[in-house]
Parts: structure tokens; sequence; C-alpha cells
């Protein structure tokens, strides 16, 4: 570890003041150890090690003003809502706003093992049972938390579902509109007004109202190692609320490439792993889901192109922090050509040009 990333680990940790937290939480121990988790890119992540057991604790980026997108206690709210339901989540340890421990409001849970799947297939999912699983027990789990009772859960007041989709496309134009304030200096993306106009003018008006990740997708689950496989766990609830199921899938096949798809070198947030003709179709995803739900995804061609406008706002703000040497991260400068090329996608949704 250089000094540089000692400093950081300061930062986030007073070991001392966390061993006496879990001392009370769960006993003594003379076998204690933790580290930082580097594939986060927004709360950060630690695991630790306590005895015999393993522990992962989630808190904030040090420095930073809680928002929603930070706000830990409101992840762990619902990760411990759903510990008896048929979502699957890690099992929860504890959760405090007192700053005094480690700086900042922090939960623990439990560590599970498993796969997470990113950038490729592991070598015992490569058969075409497994293959056809990892899809359907994604979109089984996201079906099931789109049928919770969220009421009988204590989540009723979790979030305000009326006008979410709506929200959604304000937010991100609002985004966007931020990141072009310096974006624009070194090229335009004119596609993407175009994409956001339509989008204002195709808004649903009226939508069901479940609980939603806000963030479902393939690499924020967790499955078991053997086969067959079984999805084992949902991560990254940090964007959860009540609102429209519809986005929460649109979002998630947004991420599921078929090999039809145009594609270029510079795909940065998506695998294509899946577009195997042994892994199911998005027709196929989005009937499991239709059948389980009882919901239809009417407006299809809308939720699709906000998800693709949601990634290219991000990737924009990406580019605009990059050009004010906010961060070294080597894929920001690769927005500058990634979301002219997102625009093109969600305009090809829009159009029509990559079906459902």
């Amino acid at each position: 570890m250089t000094a540089e990333d000692t400093d950081y680990f300061d930062r986030l940790v007073d070991v001392d003041a966390l061993a006496e937290f879990l001392t009370d939480k769960l006993g003594p121990t003379e076998d204690y150890d933790v580290y930082r988790h580097e594939e986060g890119h927004s709360n950060e992540t630690l695991f630790v090690e306590w005895g015999g057991r393993e522990l992962v604790i989630r808190r904030p980026p040090p420095g930073e003003t809680a928002d929603t997108a930070h706000d830990v206690l409101r992840e762990y709210k619902v990760i411990d809502a759903l510990q008896e339901t048929d979502v699957p989540v890690p099992p929860t340890v504890a959760a405090t706003d007192d700053h005094s421990i480690i700086g900042s409001d922090f939960y623990v849970m439990d560590r599970l093992r498993g796969e997470v799947l990113r950038d490729a297939e592991p070598e015992t999912f490569a058969n075409e049972d497994d293959r056809h699983r990892v899809g359907t027990e994604l979109v089984d789990t996201l079906a099931s938390i789109h049928e919770l009772d969220y009421e009988a859960v204590g989540l009723c007041e979790f979030g305000r579902p009326e006008g979410y989709t709506q929200r959604q496309v304000d937010r991100w134009g609002k985004q966007l509109s931020w990141a072009f304030e310096v974006t624009t200096d070194e090229r335009e993306v004119p596609v993407l007004r175009e994409v956001g106009d339509w989008l204002q003018e195709n808004c649903p008006e009226e939508h069901p109202q479940t609980l939603v990740h806000g963030d479902f997708k393939l690499d924020n689950v967790m499955f078991s190692s053997e086969s067959p496989v079984d999805l084992i766990a949902v991560f990254d609830w940090e964007m959860s609320t009540l609102g429209d199921p519809r986005a929460d899938l649109g979002w998630m096949l947004s991420y599921w490439r078929e090999q039809s798809d145009q594609t270029t070198d510079r795909e940065e947030f998506v695998s294509t792993f899946m577009t195997h003709p042994d892994y199911p179709s998005r027709t196929e995803l989005v009937e499991r889901w239709e059948d389980q739900t009882g919901y239809e995804f009417v407006h299809e061609r809308f939720y699709r192109a906000l998800a693709v406008y949601k990634l290219a706002g991000l990737g924009e703000m990406f580019f605009r922090r990059y050009l004010e040497g906010n961060s070294d991260d080597p894929m920001y400068p690769r927005m500058e050509q990634q979301v002219p090329e997102l625009a093109d996608r969600a305009l090809r949704i829009i159009e029509g040009e990559e079906p459902l």
C-alpha cells in the first residue's frame, strides 16, 4: 500500500474505534483485520475479518455531503426490511449514525461468497442450462422486488412513487445541462438534446407503483459459485425508492446485449458475453417479467431509451470531471467518444432500429 493509499484508508476508518463498536455488537475477538474493496465507484466498501466471521461495511466517501446517492442508512433500511422476504439480500448486522466511530454513518452486514459477473462468465457457467439460468434468475429476482408488498415490510414512506418517471426525465436533463456547461467547449452532442426532448414529449403519465432498486443489473447481484446457478444476493441499494418498475426493467435491459446490436470498441458500461445464444433474449426476459408481475411492458421504447439517456448522462458528467481535472480515472476521457455513441444508441431505440 502506498503512502497515498494509506492516507486515504485512514480517512475511511479508525480501526481501533471500529473494533470497539464491533466488540459491543458481536463480542470480542483476537482475529481482526480491515481492508478496502477497490471496485466501488460511489459508496465505499470495507471488508472486515472478525474472528471466524467475514463482514462488509458500507460508508459514504470521505468529505462528501450526504445525499440520496450516499445515504447508507437509507440503503441499510431497505436491506434490513427485506431480510425475511423473497428478495435475496445479505444478512444485516448493525448500523449507526455516530460519526465519532469512523467519521460518517455506516452499516455492517455479513459477507457472502459467490460470483459477480462483470467482464466474463465463469467457466463453471459456460453451459446451456446455467447460461439460461443466469438470465432467468436475474429477471425473476427483479420481479420479486416489484411484487413485494412494501407496506407490509415497513417501506410505505420510502419514497414518492407518484410522478417518479417524469422526475427521472427532468433530473437527467438537468444533470446533462450541468455537464454541458463545460463539455460543449470540447465537442457537442446535439443528439442527446433530441433524445431528451423526445423523452419529455413521450413520458408516461401513469405507471405502477412498487419498490424499485434503481440500479438493477448483472454486476449488482451475486450468484452461487456452483452449478446449477442460483442468485443469492442483490447489492447496491443506494438508489432504491418507491417508483416505476418499468424503469427498473428498462435499465436492466440496457445492459443486456444481443448479437444483432450495434457495438463499438469503446463500450465502457456493458459486458457482451450474454450475446451467446444460450442466454435468454431481451424479449424472453420481458415476457417472463410480465408473466410474474402481471404488468405489461408498455412504452418499451421510452423506458429503454431513458436508460441509455441516463448512461449517457453519467458519461457526460464523468467527462466534465475529467476536463476540470477532478479525476484521474482512465475511463473518464474516453467519454468524449462514448457519450455520442450512447446518444446514437438511444436514438436508434426511439426510431425502432434497435428493437426489443
